[in-house]
């Protein structure tokens, strides 16, 4: 009897030794076993990847010839709207320059845009990221923010040869500098405990009292600059609710993201330039 219970315990028993050296192993030794396992598994999800590019390619060849022709018109709209925007922020930038020769002011950092197709995601109640299929190969350095075209997307925790991870600003993790539309005064934005299959949702902090918001009523709320991060004036939600605090100096409140995070293709990473 004994020894039939000792055999249903061997598993338990072998996986608590297994736990007891991981966990006495030095740290550089799980370092180099996590990144060695990731890169190991990475070409799997790249491929993946690419086979879904395929697949997109090979239903849009099933498109009538009226079909193509309409989106190209689409196209043309849209492309002739962007180089009016081109020429207004070239307008804008030489404005800029300008007024920092004459004001003596250190210029704004200056990044460098390096498009991404999305690998994966990874959604829970305690992180959310995703994996992009670029990494060290093309230059991405570790903080690097990444945005779409609603706003900020991320920043960048881990770089691999060939895919680099991107922590969402929906993950608990992420701090942010930010101010409310109009207002320049920073606020503290912090990802929530989001579920994974819900609306992506944060929360905000030390916001001065005379700001008001509701669902009625909603802010925008976009990055401040401060911090070196992430450029101000981006997109990171809208601030649908606003309760004061318990100390009644400030107020605190939540702002709903961006829905289109969770089903993103294609990222942009902002990689920092140095200047010449």
């Amino acid at each position: 009897m004994p020894s039939h219970r000792f055999d249903q315990a061997r598993p338990f028993l072998t996986l608590g030794l297994v736990i007891v050296v991981w966990l006495m192993l030095p740290v550089a030794v799980k370092t180099f076993t996590r990144a060695s396992f990731f890169e190991f598994t990475a070409p799997v999800a790249v491929a993946a990847s690419y086979a879904r590019d395929l697949q997109d390619y090979w239903s849009l060849r099933l498109h009538s010839n009226r079909e193509l022709i309409e989106a190209g018109k689409d196209l043309g709209r849209l492309v002739a709207s962007y180089s009016i925007s081109v020429q207004q922020n070239a307008e804008l930038r030489a404005q800029v320059e300008r007024l920092e020769s004459q004001l003596r002011m250190p210029p704004f950092a200056n990044y460098r845009m390096e498009p991404a197709r999305v690998v994966r995601r990874e959604f829970s109640g305690w992180w959310q990221t995703m994996t992009i299929r670029k990494g060290r190969n093309y230059g991405i350095p570790v903080g690097a923010p990444v945005v779409f075209t609603g706003g900020v997307v991320g920043r960048v925790t881990e770089v691999h040869a060939y895919t680099s991870v991107v922590e969402l600003i929906s993950s608990p993790g992420i701090r942010i500098a930010a101010v409310t539309e109009g207002d320049n005064r920073p606020i503290s934005y912090q990802g929530g405990v989001n579920p994974t299959f819900g609306p992506a949702r944060g929360t905000i902090e030390f916001v001065p009292l005379d700001i008001y918001a509701s669902a009625g009523m909603p802010k925008r709320l976009v990055t401040s600059g401060l911090g070196g991060v992430f450029p101000g004036g981006l997109t990171l939600g809208t601030v649908t609710k606003l309760e004061p605090s318990t100390d009644g100096l400030f107020k605190s409140g939540e702002v709903l993201l961006d829905p289109n995070l969770a089903t993103l293709a294609e990222v942009t990473v902002l990689v920092p330039v140095e200047p010449q």
